[in-house]
């Protein structure tokens, strides 16, 4: 669904600046670490925590997007919303925001393959108590 509205493949070595940015850009401090996907990783194209990113040397913009969504869904103990309601509705506020893909026709998608979205999802450790 968004793999061919997606832009040009994002270098690693770019990758942090723009996980820097996007961070910033939400307000946030203290973004996740980008590093390298482990080359044993054969079945993933990467893969997130709240403070680390893993990438290949080169992935699509939408699967950056899709890591940030995890980060942005999971707490510092390492709980995580998974492909839940709230990581949904974060990376449709990010593929909307960053990729300008029209959030109806996000949304509509979704709800026809019976996928649950949370449009107003907020990043899970803003809802932690400090």
């Amino acid at each position: 669904m968004v793999a061919p509205h997606g832009g040009a493949p994002i270098a690693f070595a770019a990758a942090q600046g723009m996980v820097d940015a996007i961070w910033a850009d939400l307000g946030l401090r203290y973004p996740p670490r980008v590093a390298p996907l482990p080359p044993q990783a054969r079945r993933r194209l990467a893969d997130a925590t709240r403070l680390r990113l893993r990438l290949p040397p080169e992935c699509p913009d939408w699967v950056l997007l899709h890591e940030l969504a995890h980060a942005l869904s999971s707490t510092m103990d390492g709980h995580s919303d998974g492909h839940g309601a709230r990581f949904m509705g974060l990376y449709v506020q990010l593929l909307v925001r960053y990729l300008r893909l029209p959030e109806t026709f996000l949304l509509d998608s979704l709800g026809a393959a019976g996928i649950i979205v949370q449009p107003d999802a907020r990043p899970v450790f803003l809802d932690t108590p400090a």
